[in-house]
This record gives C-alpha cells, structure tokens and sequence, in this order.
C-alpha cells in the first residue's frame, strides 16, 4: 500500500494554471538570459573599443607633441617627459637612443610585457591589456624614428562600468522572470476564466440542475466549446427525461396486476387453513415476492413522482424521537431504538411520510444487506437531530460511499434484492428537508449510515 501511495505521489502533476505561469516565467527567463548576454557582448566590446581608439588618439598626438618638443629642446628629453601634457591616470615612458624616460618617478620599463616592446622597437605599433598592481591597464606601443614611445592607460574606470554592468544584467533578468511569471498568471486568469463557467454549468447539471447551459458570451473562440457542451446537456435532459417517463409508465402499468395480485394473495391467506399442507411453501415465497415486488413499484413511483416534480413536501411538526421510533421498529420488526434523554423531546418540522420512509429504507437495507440491523440510535445535534443507523455487514468501501446513495446502484452479492433504489431515494427525501445522509465505519465493525437533520430557521 505504501508503494502504490509513493507512486500516486511521484504521478501528481502541477495544475493548468500553474503550468502556464512557470512556461511563462521560463520564457522571459531565457529571453531576459540572452538578450543580457547579447547587451553585455555588445557594451562591453564597445566600451573597449572605445577606450582604446581614444588611447591611441591620444597617443599620436602625444607623440607629435613630444616630436616637436625635442627638435627645440634636444638634450632634455626627461625634462620635456616630464613637461608634456597627460592625463594623471597615464604613463609615459620612452625609450630613446638605448635609455629609458618615464613621466612618473614610481613608473618601470620592467612593467611592460618584453613581447610588447620588442614587438614596439621593431618598427611595429602594438597594443595590449595587463594587469599592474592589481589594477588593469592598456599598454600603447609606438615607434618613433629609432626610439619607441609607450603609454599607459588605466582601465579602472571602464573596469568599474563593466562591473556594475554586470550585476544590473541579472538583476533586470530576475525581474524580468518575476513581470512574465506575473503577466503568466494575469493570463492564464483571463485564459481559464471560461473554465470556471464550464465547471459551474457542469457542477449544476450534476447536482440535478438539467437546465444549465454555457453562455459562450459573444467569444467566437468558445462557440464551439459552448455549442458542443450544451448539445451534450440537451442530450442528456432529453435521456434523463425518457428514463423518467418509462419509469414512471413501468410503476404505473404494473400498479394494476399488482394490485390485483396482491388482492389475491390476501385471498389466499385468509384461506391458508384450507390449503393442503403442501401448498403452505409455496404461499409464504409468493407472498415474499410479491412483498418485494410491491415495495419495487412503491420506489419507481416515488422516482418517478421526484423527476416530473410532483413530489411535493408537506411540513409539520414532529416529535423526530417517536417518529424514528416507530418507522425503525416497525420495519424491523422488533424494538431497535435508542432515543437518546437529549432528543426525547426534541421536535422538528418534517415532512412525517418521507422521513418514514428514509427510516424504513435504511433499516431494511442494514437488514438486507448489512447482514443484520444492530440499533437505531437518536441524538440531539448543534443544530438539529443525528440519526445513526448501525448494521453488523463487512462494511462499505470508502470508494463505493458516495456511488450507493445513487439509483440503481446495487453491491456485490445483491444482484437479486431490490432495484437499488431505497438508498437514493433516502438521499432524494433528506436533500428536500435540508438535510445529509453519509457511511462511516462503525465501531466494533459493519457500517453506520449517519443522518444529520437540520432544525428549520
């Protein structure tokens, strides 16, 4: 048992609604996810870009400056290093006829990658990225004459750009995810908002509302659903309907051969002692018999009175203690209820034939099919009466409680006893009267019916 509650465990699966919110938030999910990565390929290249095309502007006039500067003032080369203008961010540093200048006393040639300057003093203009003291820089080589001219820029500010970039892309991801998983969920309300009329029409046609229809409300889309659904309800009253009145020509029909041969069957008793004695047997089955085939007609014409809206409850008040007394006694033929102090005298307004019968019906069904009526008990309620009635059987399947209360319906190993009526028809009276009837277990085993009675307001 356990295996099988773990497999029907691993089985569930998430509703509709839930299924479309997540498809949502994963498709703004992946587009957020690409168009960041796509944002930061094309900034970030940009930026570089950028930042080194203005470096290497800078650099020729740089360059040109220093050129100038050194045919008017030859000799003093660190001197007019040190003069030119620069960005404090940057670095010179020159390498001119076999000595090394800088524009920085902290500034070394030993920083400059070897392939880069020898890369620069063989007449070939380079660049390149590096790491100096734990902060990136790009290094700008340039031949000049025979000497090589480099700079470098600091990338600290770009680096922070990028960085700040970096964090703001998956954050407008995550509340990109967050508006689609929200924008899912506002849909999939609109979307399955005909759904919930689709389920009310149902709900009503299965609480007995054969009238219910589907409004499809001016929605070309749900014309078609609206169409085929109210074409299955029309179909279906109709059904419900021809069942109705074949029941009810059936009961009517046999009422008269019943009638006459119950009428002879009263003949036939008065005059048992005139019978020989081997007629005695057969008398008592067809008298079984025909008592069961009359309670039969009695439940088709109570069925049939229910559908074509006939049945109409006549209220009164009632001591519920005597009543449920009598009708329980009476049908099993011995005194089997319990009247508990708090309900002796405990009155309601009922119908006093129909709640007769959902008695009667129960305890000839816990007799019939219980394998024998133990008691019936009476016991006030909050708000009315509770009637339990106990039989000692093996008991009622949780899956076939809600099934037996419906018509026709028969357990297993009653193929021959009744139509399977009595219980739906006690379902039918106590749903007039506001009340309920359900099957729980009974202690010490068997079943108990449980009838809840509501006082009227």
């Amino acid at each position: 048992m356990k295996a099988a509650a773990g497999q029907h465990q691993r089985r569930w699966r998430p509703g509709l609604r839930t299924r479309i919110t997540v498809t949502f938030a994963l498709l703004a999910l992946t587009l957020s996810v690409l168009l960041s990565c796509f944002v930061w390929l094309m900034v970030s290249n940009y930026l570089i870009s950028q930042r080194e095309s203005t470096a290497l502007r800078q650099t020729q006039v740089n360059i040109l400056a220093l050129e100038r500067a050194l045919q008017s003032r030859p000799g003093q080369t660190a001197r007019v290093l040190g003069d030119l203008p620069h960005n404090p961010s940057t670095t010179i540093l020159l390498y001119r006829f076999g000595d090394w200048y800088s524009s920085a006393l902290e500034a070394s040639p030993d920083r400059l990658p070897t392939e880069l300057v020898d890369l620069v003093l063989d007449g070939t203009a380079a660049t390149q990225r590096l790491i100096i003291d734990g902060d990136p820089y790009l290094a700008v080589g340039q031949p000049m004459g025979g000497d090589a001219y480099f700079e470098l820029f600091s990338l600290a500010e770009l680096d922070g750009d990028l960085r700040v970039l970096s964090l703001a892309l998956p954050v407008g991801a995550a509340a990109t995810t967050l508006v689609g998983a929200a924008a899912g969920r506002i849909a999939t309300h609109r979307a399955l908002a005909p759904l919930k009329s689709v389920n009310q029409a149902a709900a009503a046609i299965a609480q007995g509302d054969r009238s219910a229809r589907l409004h499809a409300n001016g929605d070309p889309d749900l014309t078609m659903l609206a169409d085929s659904f109210n074409q299955t309800a029309a179909a279906l009253e109709r059904r419900v309907e021809a069942d109705a009145r074949f029941t009810a020509d059936v009961a009517h029909e046999l009422r008269t051969p019943l009638t006459t041969m119950l009428n002879s069957l009263e003949l036939l008793l008065r005059q048992k002692r005139q019978l020989p004695a081997r007629a005695h047997e057969p008398l008592e089955l067809l008298e079984t018999d025909l008592r069961r085939f009359e309670r039969m007609v009695k439940d088709l014409l109570e069925m049939s009175r229910a559908e074509d809206g006939t049945d109409n409850v006549v209220l009164e008040p009632v001591t519920i203690g005597e009543l449920v007394t009598r009708a329980a006694d009476r049908a099993a033929g011995r005194p089997v209820t319990f009247v508990s102090p708090g309900a002796e005298e405990l009155q309601l307004t009922v119908d006093k034939r129909r709640l007769e019968q959902v008695i009667s019906n129960l305890v000839r069904n816990a007799e019939s099919h219980g394998r024998g009526l133990v008691r019936v008990a009476v016991e006030p309620a909050t708000d009315g009466v509770r009637i339990f009635v106990d039989d000692q059987g093996p008991g009622i399947e949780k899956e076939r409680r809600e099934r037996i209360f419906e018509r026709f319906a028969r357990g297993p190993g009653t193929e021959t006893e009744g139509a399977g009526l009595g219980l739906a028809i006690v379902a039918r009276h106590l749903s007039l009267h506001g009340g309920t009837v359900s099957v729980v277990d009974r202690p010490g085993g068997g079943a108990r019916f449980v009838v809840d009675l509501r006082a009227a307001p």
